[in-house]
C-alpha cells in the first residue's frame, strides 16, 4: 500500500467519516472504527481540520489516515479474544 496517499478533503459525523484521497476516490467508513471519537463532545468533533494525509483532531490528538482508512482496521468497538492461560 502507497504509504504517502494525501487527503483533499473530508468530513467527519456521527454517521460516517468521508475522507477525499487525492486520486478522486471517497472512502466512506462507520465511525464504530473509532470509538474515541464517538465518546467525544460534539464541539470536539467540530474542530477537525484536513492534512495532507487525513483527518486531524489536534485537542484529541487523534489522526485518521487515508492510509489507514484504506487498510480496514474494522470495528474497533469489539474487544479482542482473550488467550487461554
Amino acid at each position: 500500500m502507497n504509504s504517502s496517499v494525501r487527503a483533499t478533503g473530508g468530513e467527519f459525523d456521527r454517521d460516517t467519516i468521508r475522507v477525499a484521497p487525492c486520486d478522486g476516490r471517497t472512502v466512506r467508513v462507520p465511525p464504530a472504527w473509532f470509538p474515541r471519537l464517538m465518546r467525544c463532545p460534539r464541539r470536539e468533533l467540530d474542530a477537525v481540520r484536513i492534512g495532507t494525509r487525513g483527518l486531524l483532531w489536534d485537542a484529541l490528538d487523534e489522526d485518521i489516515s487515508v492510509t489507514g482508512l484504506l487498510a480496514g482496521p474494522g470495528d474497533q468497538t469489539r474487544q479482542a479474544p482473550v488467550a487461554a492461560q
